[in-house]
């Protein structure tokens, strides 16, 4: 190629680049002109009196964002303002209200700013705190690392939870009685592990040539090389089989018999910060920007325990080994290898239990004098139906929606009966279709039961919880001077006029008119998750209105407006609570461009649950790792 071409290639490069540039410049500026236009005014008039410098309410000042959004670092609170606008839940009813008009020209504005907001700007793929395995983590690396299904860790003191999960960095302390517990599990593992000949030989597969004392201490080097780079996730550093065979050999020169010796590597394998910490390397002061990219073993493992809560099988390993790993399309065949993997009902059970709160569903106790028909075995049915339904959401690669929409499930006889359905003819659970009136996740007898006080329904707890996990937009915190409904008073009238009573406080009104009307669409379904058509001697109403004049009957219509009106939020806040228990910490305003090329690849692929995996296992943040957090 000529000199003079090049030259013509190099000027046209740059002026692409310069018009990209001038036409950012330009959005910004439009935004920040629209935000000074329409939103501070606005923001003077409505919100400086409760939001002030002074005494700012909920802690939010408006009065600093007199220039500009800076939505960059602050575009959560002006999401949520949007959103508290639009449902007229603010400016308090107390208040001077603002005209339809004037809250239209200001979410408009409101909106222009947001798309302001430059992911290629900067680039903050955050930093995940040092993770100790939580309980669940324990158990299956343990399983999977010596064969032995011994769940040493049930008797291990409970993990905290951070962001909705247990596997949040941050809050994975350690107790000084959990190093007890796990030097007598490491014990226990060593012991467990000589049991069984076989098994010690898988584990410690490498014999010794012959009777020589050298070919011994050659063969006990690999078996140790081996044990402790699968415990560790990662080869051992020279230094660190040094280590190892020095303790190995202090046994020997005590004349320790054989498994003796080898459970003492054992125990010290079990008990190094290297099993019992998910390590990542913090980048060198030469790496760009303070960011480096995981290396092949570190994605493993991040891999493994997101979608496994369990370490790296082989596979995962050889290809961290060669590098191929940090490949894209090795990485996405990896990853849709792994979901169809048995061992994925770990994302069932770790990651399903705690978005939904499953967990929580066999320590409910329903009053036996208003619920007789409730048991020990219905209560475990109604939590493996929806366990069931996720794995198959996740084996059959569904749409996402169908957690709203899907008009099959899983139950067993009990179940069968208690929803009012034929008599399942096989024994255990069976693939049925749904009767007219349950949809979704959300008519399944453990969310219902979740959502619902001892003796009653409660349409305000039924309601937040789709806010909260299905929406993932949680109302404010109620006034504290707001009493509770009282329970079983029927001469107030039915629940429905008891909720209109109590919300004649308006400051109480604003947040319960979305809240009770998402729970009054369930009343159709009672404390248990049973259909009902009367309350005691009242009809059912299960009609209602969400903000801007929406209207629906029964949980049909509810799930119809959810999938209709609110698709794209689901989809979000699915995106979220996945991209937090997959990172193990909270998100940052940066991580929202992860949750924007989610949802773009889900309205793409059909809304496969695979692409939303894939998403967040090929995002900076899931990849990569900085230095600084941007919240320091």
């Amino acid at each position: 190629m000529n000199t003079l071409k090049k030259c013509k290639i190099l000027v046209a490069a740059c002026g692409l680049l310069i018009a990209s540039c001038h036409v950012a410049s330009s959005q910004e500026a439009f935004a920040e002109d629209s935000f000074l236009r329409e939103v501070v005014p606005f923001l003077k008039v409505h919100c400086y009196e409760c939001h002030n410098a002074d005494e700012p309410e909920g802690g939010i000042a408006f009065e600093k964002y007199n220039k500009n959004a800076n939505v960059q670092e602050s575009y959560d609170l002006w999401e949520q303002v949007i959103r508290l606008l639009n449902e007229h839940q603010m400016p308090p009813a107390d208040q001077p209200q603002p005209s339809k008009s004037e809250i239209a020209k200001v979410s408009l504005a409101l909106e222009t700013v947001l798309e302001s907001f430059d992911c290629s700007a900067d680039k903050h793929p955050g930093r995940v705190t040092i993770r100790r395995l939580n309980k669940a983590e324990y158990n299956n690396t343990i399983r999977d690392l010596t064969g032995l299904d011994l769940k040493l860790a049930d008797g291990f003191p409970s993990d905290d939870v951070g962001e909705g999960f247990d596997n949040i960095g941050d809050v994975l302390s350690l107790p000084p009685i959990l190093l007890e517990k796990y030097l007598e599990a490491a014990y226990t593992v060593a012991d467990g592990i000589f049991e069984d000949t076989k098994l010690s030989k898988r584990i410690f597969p490498h014999e010794s040539a012959s009777d020589n004392l050298l070919a011994q201490a050659q063969a006990a080097r690999l078996n140790i090389q081996h044990f402790a780079s699968r415990a560790f996730r990662r080869p051992v550093t020279q230094d660190e089989q040094v280590r190892l065979f020095t303790i190995m050999r202090d046994a020997w020169g005590q004349d320790a018999e054989s498994e003796e010796i080898y459970k003492t590597v054992v125990v010290a394998v079990l008990t190094s910060p290297h099993f019992l910490f998910r390590i990542e390397k913090d980048p060198e002061q030469d790496d760009e920007d303070g960011i480096r990219k995981l290396d092949g073993f570190e994605l493993a493992s991040r891999l493994s325990y997101f979608l496994w809560s369990s370490m790296p099988d082989q596979r995962l390993m050889d290809l961290a080994k060669t590098g191929k790993l940090m490949q894209r399309d090795v990485l996405v065949t990896e990853t849709k290898r792994m979901l169809q993997d048995p061992k994925a009902t770990a994302l069932v059970e770790n990651f399903a239990g705690q978005w939904l709160q499953l967990r929580d569903v066999t320590r409910l106790e329903p009053d036996p004098d208003l619920f007789p028909s409730f048991d020990d075995e219905l209560q475990q049915s109604m939590r493996r139906e929806t366990e069931l339904f996720f794995q198959a959401m996740i084996t059959e690669d569904r749409n996402v929606l169908e957690f709203l929409t899907a008009d099959f499930t899983y139950v067993d006889q009990r179940l069968a009966s208690h929803y009012g359905m034929r008599p399942i003819k096989e024994q255990g659970f069976q693939r049925v279709k749904l009767l007219k009136g349950r949809r979704g996740i959300l008519t399944h007898a453990s969310i219902l039961m979740l959502t619902s006080n001892p003796t009653r329904t409660s349409p305000v707890k039924r309601g937040k919880w789709i806010l909260d996990n299905i929406l993932a937009e949680p109302p404010p915190p109620p006034p504290a001077d707001v009493p509770e409904l009282e329970e079983g008073i029927e001469t107030l009238g039915s629940l429905r006029e008891q909720m209109e009573q109590h919300r004649a406080n308006e400051s109480c009104a604003v947040c319960h008119r979305t809240m009770d009307a998402l729970g009054f669409g369930l009343e159709n379904f009672d404390a248990i998750g049973a259909w009902r058509n009367r309350d005691g001697k009242f009809e059912i109403d299960a009609s209602g209105e969400l903000p801007g004049g929406i209207s629906f009957d029964g949980a049909d219509g509810l799930m119809k407006i959810l999938t209709e009106n609110k698709a794209e939020q689901f989809c979000r806040c699915l995106a979220q609570k996945l991209l937090i228990y997959g990172l193990g910490r909270g998100l940052t305003t940066y991580d929202r461009c992860v949750i924007n090329d989610a949802y773009s690849r889900l309205q793409t692929n059909e809304y496969r649950f695979s692409e939303l995996v894939i998403a967040i296992i090929t995002s900076d943040p899931f990849m990569m790792r900085e230095a600084v957090s941007v919240d320091d």
